[in-house]
């Protein structure tokens, strides 16, 4: 099988000008060799076309691939994760993870939520806010809430700063973001309970957990949640463990049910939190998890759970063409 690799370059990024921030989410050579290493131990070829735009010359060209690897993060856009599967889906080539559905759903953790509230799954009260000089008086939260982009991943703009415990932090921290990042805020109720990430495999009904992995901070960490800069300080701030408690047990299962509401596909990671009563909680979803061997969430989960990295690589290639093989159309094929 031909495989092609679409991917954002760290390296393009701050090449063009833009700076370490801009580009914190776009992945790092090792990722992608770690990526194409992995799928050629698996018995295929690949062949490495890097970001949109170099997507649409080769598909102007008239190439093709037999399926796509995707991790192409985007770049302009709440639905910026979308853009390469969209382009894909219209050429009737498919490719591994969420569809452009998916992706553009999850990326917007307001939206993301209201649909996995509608489905019954427990997740903090929150609001969504648009305008930085917005009346913020009139909510019906209780504090202290935590306050974020509302689309954006890796953690960008998760910071100490955004645990609000009354209006004047609040609107401080709402401003603020929404002025950095160009987009609304997401402010959500805060839970001091654990917190865990749960791995999933797989599509629809063959969906199954990897395992559920507690991020514990330690002494020196910023406080209060799995903030940027404690992921990207992680050796010394962070410690992480498979837990298999009762707790635990339930944050996975109700991380399967999202997966499989929200329409994830192959692989993917679910965030939660728990409540002052130990009842976890849906926090957000990332169909396009990051997949850099060694300090990628999903990966380090794996290796807790005893799946190793190319392992992890082949039973997505496997999940990809079961679901591709399953339909005659390449129309359909989703």
């Amino acid at each position: 099988m031909n495989v092609g690799l679409t991917y954002d370059l760290k390296d393009d990024y701050l090449a063009e000008g833009f700076d370490a921030a801009a580009a914190a989410e776009f992945d790092n050579p090792e990722t992608i060799e770690g990526i194409e290493t992995a799928i050629r131990r698996s018995g295929h070829r690949t062949d490495r076309i890097g970001r949109l735009n170099r997507l649409v010359a080769r598909l102007a060209a008239g190439e093709c691939w037999d399926l796509v690897f995707n991790i192409a993060e985007g770049f302009r856009g709440s639905a910026r994760e979308a853009q390469v599967p969209a382009l894909l889906e219209a050429y009737g080539i498919p490719a591994v993870f969420g569809d452009a559905l998916c992706l553009a759903l999850c990326l917007h953790k307001g939206h993301a939520k209201r649909i996995v509230r509608d489905g019954g799954f427990p997740t903090p009260r929150f609001m969504v806010i648009a305008d930085s000089d917005a009346d913020l008086s009139g909510h019906a939260l209780h504090y202290p809430l935590f306050v974020k982009p509302v689309a954006e991943g890796t953690g960008k703009g998760v910071s100490a700063s955004g645990l609000a415990a009354g209006p004047g932090e609040l609107a401080r921290a709402c401003r603020s973001l929404i002025e950095r990042f160009r987009q609304p805020a997401l402010a959500e109720e805060y839970l001091p309970g654990r917190e865990f990430t749960a791995g999933v495999v797989g599509t629809g009904s063959k969906a199954r957990l990897i395992g559920v992995m507690e991020v514990l901070l330690l002494d020196n960490a910023e406080p209060g949640a799995y903030t940027f800069e404690n992921k990207d300080k992680y050796e010394d701030r962070v410690r992480y463990r498979l837990a298999d408690d009762s707790e635990a047990r339930t944050a996975g299962d109700l991380a399967l049910g999202i997966y499989r509401l929200l329409g994830c596909r192959d692989a993917g990671r679910v965030d939660l939190r728990s409540d002052a009563k130990g009842c976890p909680q849906f926090m957000e979803i990332n169909p396009l998890a990051g997949l850099n061997p060694e300090h990628s969430d999903l990966p380090i989960l794996c290796r807790l759970a005893g799946m190793n990295f190319e392992q992890l690589i082949a039973q997505i290639l496997v999940s990809a063409q079961e679901r591709v093989e399953s339909r005659d159309d390449v129309r359909f094929r989703t």
